[in-house]
């Protein structure tokens, strides 16, 4: 059964680096659908990686070490968030050894060297993208553990799988405040920690309004790849712990073909309805100014404060 287990995790890694590029692809597809565009097709984004993975790689000569291994953190550290997130399994062997805060430290490994690597080389709009998203990180990290430690109160563990289990032999609780604030506070941090409208905009070309972007100007070839990739990974990690979390309903409890036949159907469909969410999002509103930005974050961050507040007082 524990060979099965770490099969499966492995398995479950697979899936993820495999779906994410079509997840971009789908949201880029229906937000150009929704503004009456043909747009590109959703498996537009593996051709961008197969493309940019044959190029060279071109490096300032100002470029330390910390330029060239910082792909390689920022892609195996979303890579060993897949390890931890419940996505079509839970309880797994690895859910042992990480929780809630190995899930946020691993993600804003991530965000710190692509922020470092942005000031690297010297240039201007890089550390204007490293300043804007240090920024952003600083409030939307803490919101990720409140919004998730309120359904950690709950369940009484700040295993994620744990999270799930409660969740499933407690179907109520899903429709509880706690929960619904937790929610709508994590939704607002997972577009601002993925560079989607209302606060980054990741098709955009102006560098004054850059974030994410800016940062990674300098990146060509494999590593681009790895950090594009690694974005697109983020995104669809976000959107697992938004879907299973907060809807557990279709995750498998124990490994079998039917089990996880229907797990894997319920977390496609479950992405799938997110990423048209979050392109009808991006095609009804406009992107805010910079200094609108933190007022955004905060209101989630007193979201998720109010969701803590509320499974104490509920508890």
């Amino acid at each position: 059964m524990l060979t099965t287990g770490y099969l499966f995790e492995f398995l479950q890694a697979m899936l993820v680096l495999l779906l994410a590029p079509g997840l971009a692809g789908l949201v880029r597809r229906v937000k150009a659908r929704l503004q009456n565009r043909r747009g590109s097709p959703i498996w537009q984004p593996y051709f961008e990686l197969i493309k940019l993975f044959g190029k060279d790689v071109v490096i300032s000569k100002n470029a330390s070490w910390i330029f060239r291994v910082t792909p390689y953190i920022v892609f195996s550290s979303a890579v060993a968030v897949t390890f931890l997130v419940p996505i079509i399994v839970a309880p797994l062997p690895f859910d042992n050894i990480g929780d809630l805060l190995v899930v946020v430290y691993l993600l804003l490994l991530g965000t710190f060297f692509l922020a470092l690597a942005g000031l690297d080389p010297g240039t201007a709009f890089g550390g204007m993208g490293a300043s804007r998203e240090m920024t952003v990180a600083a409030i939307a990290e803490p919101t990720i553990a409140l919004s998730i430690f309120s359904l950690a109160l709950g369940a009484g563990s700040t295993n994620l799988s744990n999270i799930v289990t409660a969740t499933l032999s407690n179907p109520g609780v899903a429709l509880g405040p706690g929960h619904l604030l937790a929610f709508a506070a994590l939704f607002i941090v997972t577009l601002a920690e993925t560079g989607r409208l209302p606060v980054d905009n990741p098709a955009t070309h102006l560098e004054l309004t850059m974030i994410h972007e800016a940062m990674i100007l300098e990146y060509s070839g494999r590593y681009l790849a790895l950090i594009e990739w690694a974005s697109w990974l983020k995104l669809t990690i976000f959107f697992a712990l938004l879907a299973n979390l907060f809807i557990p309903w279709g995750l498998a409890v124990t490994i079998t073909s039917a089990t996880v036949a229907i797990a894997l159907v319920t977390l496609v469909i479950k992405l799938a309805l997110l990423g048209v969410i979050v392109a009808a999002i991006e095609t009804r509103i406009a992107k805010l100014r910079l200094f609108r930005v933190p007022e955004l974050l905060g209101m989630s961050f007193v979201l998720a404060l109010l969701a803590v507040t509320s499974s104490f007082l509920l508890k």
